[in-house]
């Protein structure tokens, strides 16, 4: 079986010291977003890099494979699925052939029959004919490479935010998502506690994927990156205690959170390419009114919303982040930008949540 030819790390169990630089990547759709923290300096001039992210990678070389009139094996982790999917479903649509190993291959569905329904051929050892592609989330090896062309020391901690749909064969990516943020709703809102910094539960399968690339990572979704993100923002911690409206518009999903403190209140999820500036408008305010349900948001195509029965009509105060956020322009929300960076949002609340800033 084919392996990355990078380098296999063994486990240790280390604790972060504040002194202690750390690679933060906020994996995206689009792009990842990486900062190189390094406590000796003020944030803004730690180095940063905002490059495609490994699904539009993976993407590129499935489509090269296609114009080249070649088969592929895809092997390595579960990763993100979006751009790389559709690239695999246009290639198998020209008659090509596609392998893929069983671990590769719940990129595209926790359900391998499914999988194998799509036209990929599940095989563990890569066939002389195809391509072999990596899939991962995380690609050390050209992120050292990286490093090393600007004179930079790679970290020992590394802390990442991948979206995590959640493990099952039966139910829905989109149901199972949403039944896992409303156990987090009702179990208290604290958004630090989905921040794993020792065990990830079983069913947060494509964090787990990230481990056994970087087995001494802190792991966490990107929508709880983003919120953590928005309520480090000079402009937004003094107003948490009165309660925000916390919104990240991102490239493929929106998340819209009713914070107040420490804790979340209430949360709705949709896909960018469903919304536009007057749906989402007044989606948000049924929101602030406590009016919204899950169905209206499931049945449009999104994740789902979830209210606390504790959540009040208010939020008055809404934030707004993400690369997509100019689709609100117009309605005159502050814009977060924590420490001067908004790509980087994800980035700083991923540092939050480790408890570092």
């Amino acid at each position: 079986m084919l392996v990355r030819g990078n380098w296999i790390a063994v486990s240790r169990k280390r604790v972060l010291s504040m002194a202690e630089s750390v690679i933060v990547i906020d994996v995206g759709s689009g792009t990842q977003d990486i900062l190189l923290y390094q406590p000796e300096r003020n944030l803004e001039n730690c180095p940063k890099f905002i490059v495609p992210s490994r699904t539009q990678i993976v993407a590129a070389q499935i489509r090269k494979a296609t114009v080249q009139g070649k088969e592929i094996f895809l092997h390595g982790h579960l990763m993100g699925g979006g751009a790389c999917a559709a690239a695999l479903k246009k290639h198998i649509g020209t008659g090509l052939r596609a392998y893929a190993t069983s671990q590769a291959a719940v990129t595209f569905n926790d359900n391998l029959s499914q999988v194998e329904g799509m036209g990929i051929m599940l095989c563990e050892e890569a066939p002389e004919s195809a391509i072999p592609i990596w899939m991962g989330d995380v690609d050390t090896f050209s992120l050292k490479q990286a490093f090393e062309a600007f004179s930079l020391d790679y970290p020992l901690k590394t802390a990442v935010a991948v979206q995590d749909h959640g493990f099952s064969v039966t139910e829905s990516n989109r149901t199972l998502r949403f039944r896992l943020w409303e156990e987090f709703v009702l179990q208290g809102g604290d958004l630090r506690s989905l921040v794993f910094k020792q065990d990830i539960p079983e069913v947060y399968t494509r964090m787990r994927a990230v481990r056994e690339i970087i087995p001494d990572a802190v792991l966490t979704d990107t929508g709880t990156a983003a919120l953590l993100g928005i309520m480090a923002d000079h402009y937004v911690k003094p107003r948490l205690n009165e309660g925000i409206l916390a919104v990240n518009i991102g490239n493929s999903h929106t998340l819209v959170a009713a914070i107040r403190g420490e804790r979340v209140y209430g949360l709705f999820e949709h896909h960018t390419s469903m919304v536009n500036v007057d749906s989402l408008a007044n989606l948000i305010r049924r929101f602030q009114n406590a009016e919204l349900i899950n169905a209206e948001i499931y049945e449009q195509g999104g994740h789902g919303a979830t209210l606390h029965p504790e959540m009040r009509p208010g939020w008055d105060f809404v934030v707004v982040t993400g690369p997509r956020r100019s689709m609100v322009k117009s309605l005159n929300w502050y814009e977060a930008a924590p420490y001067g960076d908004m790509m980087l949002t994800g980035c700083f609340g991923i540092l939050a949540g480790m408890g570092i800033r």
